[in-house]
């Protein structure tokens, strides 16, 4: 069963909770809103919601916040990749993902002992217009090289959710599809 990952962002998803509602149980939640003003408020609220609908909420860049949340994970933007083990130690429990934008950055986050990779842009996206996407080749060549697990995110959509998941990904990580693969309408959970 692939796994499915929703990354709030607070340009696209100004209110991640009702998002968050059509999310099916076992879906990743990262929490980023970075720049929130009241982002633990916001977390608070969203690791609340999570809880009840069997969501595994995982909070971006603060492991100090992931702490008094009671996040299931951490994930590192990709910038935070080559301070992994000052950031979150080896000897936590955690489970650790990281971002990457490329293959060399895929292949660091790897090496630092990152537990998922989240590799982007598969397809062009409104997060990152200037980007130059992956490709499905592409994306396929870096997971038959890592042996970390690897989710596709940028541009995924229930049109793509079947050859993306061709590629030897472990799942599908988005912003606005992730409600609508989630609803499975292409059956990408089969029966």
């Amino acid at each position: 069963r692939p796994l499915l990952a929703f990354m709030t962002d607070a340009q696209r998803t100004p209110d991640p909770a009702a998002a968050m509602t059509r999310l099916t149980a076992g879906t990743i939640v990262v929490f980023r809103h970075y720049d929130a003003p009241d982002r633990e408020t916001l977390g608070r609220r969203l690791a609340r919601l999570s809880r009840i609908k069997g969501l595994i909420f995982v909070v971006a860049g603060d492991r100090r916040l992931a702490r008094r949340l009671g996040a299931q994970g951490l994930h590192l933007p990709e910038g935070m990749v080559a301070r992994r083990h000052r950031v979150a130690p080896s000897g936590d429990r955690w489970p650790v993902s990281a971002a990457a934008h490329d293959e060399w950055s895929a292949r660091r986050a790897a090496n630092a002992g990152a537990d998922l990779i989240f590799l982007s842009p598969v397809f062009p996206t409104g997060s990152h217009p200037e980007k130059k996407p992956l490709g499905l080749r592409r994306l396929a060549s870096v997971c038959r090289r890592l042996d970390t697990p690897v989710l596709a995110l940028g541009g995924a959509s229930p049109a793509t959710a079947r050859r993306v998941l061709n590629t030897g990904v472990a799942g599908i990580a988005g912003i606005g599809a992730l409600p609508h693969l989630c609803r499975d309408p292409l059956g990408i959970h089969g029966s």
